[in-house]
């Protein structure tokens, strides 16, 4: 793998099963897989394979949304998504793109009086039940998922594209688009869309719990646009937050039918007309999270949050572009060194999980051996391997004992292997000599140093140790491991007392000097 490729944090995934069950039960798919349906045996169509206005009708009654204000959006939405991903075919009629093209001669040899009539529908085309429709119908779980993703695709391009009316309103004389006009960059458009599903995914990635916590919009928009640096958002700054508040909610609004995501707009009566565009009044108080707002009010800003749908599908265009996105399970049929590598930088539940399935496709016996082995060492990473490898043994049953004992004179190994049995009660474990001990002792905080650094736990912990032993240093800095110097100036600089943080500091000097 490149050095520099972008690496996420893992996720737990969603079988193949239940996400196809997702993907179908989404209101965009679902709608679009029975009007594929309801085209049976062929549809008459436009130029752009819009159904004709009879037909139009006749599917919003097929899905019952005559009752819906919104209900020709909806059926207009999901036969564009029947179109984009197959489910749908249309081919041209020849005979009616005859007829279309004397009609138009005809039309434009009117008189003047008939110039704002409007124009009649004209079918040039024939929408029939397209081969993905079987698909869907008989086809795998992935079938179905690679058919949702390519629509999703297109919806995703539909959402980070201006409104028709702003394009209409830019139109060049032959037709193209003025981008400078429009002040539109798809790719920068795009790109912000794609960063802020990346920020929900993160989250996510890093906190599971997050996945079931809607975040707040001012605070996602906020992500993308305030400054690391900047502790008081400037007035300038929050307009740019509110403009990109305006924007999400129109995109989220659009990629919740997918279900992508579970999304709560920004309540109407929060939106202002400024120089006849919409702005969010007063985003300050939420741009932080809405630590000064009650939950009710947060919710009026909006809120969105990834659906397990969401996590595959980001995670899915990620791989696409180049970032290494790993899921929990992708290393059960990797060796127990990579696994050790692996789960140093895992949060705690991805760790545990990923250990958890490692585990078990294997016997235990074998399992212990295979990460005992891969624990060895005195380069840098060792500590955490041996760190990552005590913690999955814990997960281990009884029948990795064997093993466990195989190492109990093993330098690297042997006062793990003990702490393992000690914990489950195991009988005829050889007390360790004070030398395993204090290896024991340094390998332990060099480990936890790499991990987490000088933390307040690795602080408490110095405390304990040292207070057990007043002649703790004159031992340590005897220790034949390759981290006692480092480990040493830790603990120096970690002690609040600073006669225990000198002696900690010449134990430092006098390790350094015997190496």
């Amino acid at each position: 793998m490149p050095a520099d490729r972008p690496t996420m944090p893992p996720v737990r995934l969603h079988t193949d099963a239940e996400l196809a069950r997702d993907a179908l039960a989404a209101p965009l798919l679902s709608r679009a897989v029975r009007l594929a349906r309801w085209a049976e045996p062929h549809k008459r169509v436009g130029a752009g394979g819009e159904l004709l206005a009879d037909d139009l009708n006749a599917a919003v009654a097929h899905l019952g949304l005559d009752d819906d204000e919104y209900g020709p959006g909806h059926v207009a939405d999901a036969w564009q998504l029947a179109l984009d991903t197959g489910l749908v075919e249309v081919t041209e009629d020849a005979d009616a793109a005859d007829t279309a093209g004397a009609e138009g001669d005809t039309a434009a040899g009117a008189g003047a009086a008939d110039a704002d009539d409007e124009p009649s529908e004209v079918a040039v085309g024939v929408a029939t039940p397209g081969e993905e429709l079987r698909a869907i119908t008989s086809g795998s779980p992935g079938d179905v998922l690679d058919i949702w993703l390519g629509g999703l695709e297109a919806v995703l391009a539909d959402a980070a594209a201006p409104d028709l009316a702003e394009i209409a309103e830019h139109l060049g004389e032959g037709g193209e688009i003025d981008l400078d006009a429009l002040d539109w960059n798809p790719e920068e458009e795009a790109d912000f869309l794609d960063g802020v599903l990346g920020n929900l995914y993160l989250l996510t990635a890093l906190d599971e719990s997050a996945a079931e916590r809607a975040v707040p919009l001012p605070a996602l928009a906020a992500s993308m646009i305030v400054p690391d640096d900047m502790d008081e958002p400037t007035d300038d700054i929050l307009e740019e937050v509110s403009e990109a508040m305006m924007r999400l909610d129109d995109q989220f609004r659009m990629l919740e039918p997918t279900g992508i995501v579970v999304y709560q707009p920004v309540d109407e009566a929060l939106i202002e007309e400024v120089d006849g565009e919409g702005r969010i009044a007063d985003t300050g108080p939420a741009t932080d999270g809405g630590d000064a707002l009650d939950e009710e009010d947060v919710a009026r800003y909006g809120l969105v949050r990834l659906t397990p749908l969401g996590v595959f599908a980001v995670r899915a265009r990620m791989l696409d572009a180049g970032i290494d996105a790993p899921a929990v399970g992708d290393l059960t049929d990797k060796g127990a060194d990579v696994l050790l590598d692996a789960l140093v930088g895992y949060p705690q539940a991805a760790a545990r999980a990923e250990a958890e399935q490692w585990l078990a496709h294997r016997e235990p016996a074998v399992a212990a051996r295979e990460l005992l082995a891969a624990a060895r060492g005195d380069d840098d990473g060792a500590p955490l391997r041996r760190l990552s490898c005590q913690q999955t043994l814990n997960l281990a049953g009884a029948g990795a004992e064997p093993a466990l004992r195989e190492v109990l004179d093993d330098r690297h190994l042997g006062g793990l292997a003990r702490v393992w049995l000690a914990e489950r009660g195991a009988t005829e474990v050889p007390e360790p000599s004070e030398e395993m001990v204090f290896w024991l002792t340094i390998d332990t905080i060099a480990a936890q140093l790499a991990a987490d650094g000088d933390s307040d736990e690795l602080r408490e912990l110095v405390e304990v140790l040292v207070g057990r032993s007043e002649a703790f240093f004159d031992s340590a800095w005897r220790v034949d491991h390759p981290a006692t110097a480092d480990v040493l100036e830790a603990m120096g600089r970690l002690h609040p007392d600073k006669k225990t943080a000198k002696d900690a500091r010449k134990a430092a000097f006098k390790a350094r000097s015997r190496r």
